[in-house]
């Protein structure tokens, strides 16, 4: 049977542009905040941009860009909803107000520990209850930092009087509220900043976890040390919903596959290896701790910690509540 030329020609054209689709190769942006070379930078998101470079077979390549270098901190999520990345991550808390029912996990008392904190706000999102906060992008997967302490350069902090009138960078306007009921300034700046802030004496101290006094090398300026966990960090990874929406839906099946708990998991993973190398690093330097068990109960941290709590809930309202409630009944199955 002869073949029709005009029909052959137009099967081999469609064969061929078939193929030239399956072979067209993806660039994918994607922004941190933490620093090049970083643990954090290498073993979470190289490694993700890896697994998704081999999963895709090479049709989605990603280009990492750690430390600031594409978008400021402050900036990350409203540069991937803008699309100026592709793929960002940073902290909830750095932009004010936006994530409200997010960061209920911040509150003291929520968390014990990265993994802990992770698996709470990555069930919440999952769960479907911080939806409106992420309805401008496609959140791939969301953990926190560990419980964060005080830290500071010249004085020990052993009881909240000796807060007063101390200046101390806080990484969330909730933190700033407890310092500021304790008597102690509050200075506002994104991680990245502190060190040399506490290096010229811009600040006396901060209120950090464990993983940033390494990642940031704060534990070079620091010498004091108190373990009264004030807050949990949120932070996110999150993809431009225009990026997404362009790819194919197997290369989006490959997106979906390095999101959610898994990825969020791993994500802890790395901050609580982190966690106990930034203490260690601490204790070997010889520095001073003070460590306060049971905060909540504490008569002295307490009250304000609780009283920051019920205020922060209130000013919400009902839906935070909600949040704040679920929060609570998933410790035990995210337990440490």
């Amino acid at each position: 049977m002869r073949l029709n030329p005009i029909v052959t020609g137009l099967a081999v054209a469609s064969a061929l542009t078939t193929q030239a689709a399956l072979a067209e190769t993806t660039t994918l942006r994607v922004a941190h905040v933490w620093p090049g070379g970083s643990m954090i930078d290498k073993e979470l998101f190289q490694a993700w941009a890896t697994s998704v470079e081999e999963a895709s077979q090479g049709r989605l390549e990603v280009e990492v860009y750690p430390g600031q270098t594409l978008t400021k901190s402050d900036k990350t999520y409203e540069s991937i909803a803008n699309g100026i990345a592709d793929i960002g991550a940073s902290a909830q808390g750095y932009t004010a107000g936006r994530f409200p029912l997010t960061q209920v996990i911040e509150l003291p008392g929520v968390s014990a520990s990265s993994r802990q904190g992770s698996c709470i706000l990555q069930s919440l999102y999952d769960a479907g209850h911080l939806d409106a906060e992420y309805a401008d992008t496609h959140p791939l997967f969301m953990f926190t930092t560990g419980p964060g302490y005080l830290h500071t350069k010249a004085q020990p902090i052993e009881t909240p009087e000796d807060l007063d009138g101390l200046r101390l960078r806080r990484p969330t306007p909730l933190v700033g509220d407890m310092f500021e009921r304790f008597g102690a300034q509050a200075v506002g700046m994104p991680a990245p900043d502190v060190f040399t802030a506490m290096q010229r004496g811009v600040v006396d101290g901060l209120s950090f976890n464990w993983e940033g006094m390494k990642t940031f090398r704060l534990n070079e300026l620091a010498n004091h040390h108190t373990e009264v966990p004030l807050y949990d960090l949120s932070l996110f990874a999150t993809m431009s919903q225009r990026t997404y929406d362009a790819l194919p839906d197997d290369l989006q099946q490959v997106i979906d596959d390095h999101s959610g708990l898994e990825w969020s998991l791993r994500a802890a993973e790395v901050y609580d290896e982190l966690i106990r190398q930034g203490r260690q690093e601490a204790e070997v330097a010889g520095d001073d701790f003070v460590v306060i068990d049971n905060v909540l109960e504490h008569p002295d941290w307490g009250p304000v910690l609780q009283e920051t709590t019920d205020r922060y809930l209130e000013e919400i309202g009902n839906e935070a509540s909600t949040v704040y409630d679920e929060a609570m009944s998933l410790k035990d199955k995210c337990a440490v």
